[in-house]
């Protein structure tokens, strides 16, 4: 096993695992343990007492999280003429239909948010093999398939995510950056929290909000204690 540098070990030390931290002092820890060099990105775990095989356990929503995720998204809207200009002003990072079809079939993904249009479905249906494994097929339930392609455009880019519980029963989701101040990382995973605790499914029995856990890219995961939260 490879040795712990001293720094490493300093970090692992300021976690204490027997702890849960309140919401506001998990943010703050995380951002003191955080030792890359690069901006890393700030995460949510919330592990749910559901069972996800069953589909009226699923868990499911999208967040406007309050102040974004201090990621620049690339958004793609699959649109027509008509719609083109709207989706442009809004901040599109590419706009078109027929020729981004074929460069899709042809393997290109390189896009976080697919926004189109619900006559446009059929046409994008047909992706479904290269967009689906991605998580880049647009869903009406996430507000992907719209009319409003311009307002769709600027809430993605304001920091609208959406979530959905794994089929180990964990909602994963990124809620912003070390170098965002600790109220700001509160507010966000706070907004998030909220939205997942009001999807609870009726046929979940027994404790909903099992745990929760914030970390940073390599960084150690600090345990959220959960009456810090209402959960």
């Amino acid at each position: 096993m490879a040795q712990l540098t001293k720094k490493r070990k300093a970090v692992i030390n300021k976690v204490d695992e027997d702890k849960s931290y309140a919401l506001l002092d998990a943010a703050r820890l995380v951002k003191e343990i955080s030792t890359t060099k690069f901006d890393a990105s700030v995460d949510l775990a919330v592990r749910l007492g559901v069972d996800p095989r069953k589909a009226n356990q699923m868990v499911r929503g999208i967040v406007s999280l309050p102040h974004g995720t201090g990621k620049s998204v690339r958004v793609l809207v699959l649109c027509t003429p008509d719609k083109e200009e709207e989706a442009k002003a809004a901040g599109a990072d590419h706009v078109g239909l027929d020729d981004y079809i074929d460069k899709i079939k042809g393997g290109w993904t390189d896009v976080d948010v697919i926004i189109t249009m619900p006559s446009i479905m059929a046409k994008v249906g047909a992706l479904g093999r290269v967009l689906g494994p991605r998580g880049l097929m647009p869903n009406p339930k996430t507000g992907t398939v719209t009319v409003e392609v311009g307002k769709a455009v600027q809430e993605v880019k304001a920091g609208k995510i959406d979530f959905k519980v794994d089929k180990t029963g964990i909602v994963h989701a990124a809620i912003g950056k070390v170098s965002f101040a600790e109220d700001k990382l509160y507010d966000n995973a706070k907004e998030l929290i909220q939205t997942i605790l009001k999807l609870k499914p009726s046929a979940a029995k027994g404790t909903y909000v099992r745990s929760i856990y914030m970390s940073s890219t390599m960084s150690p995961s600090v345990s959220v204690d959960l009456k810090s939260i209402g959960a």
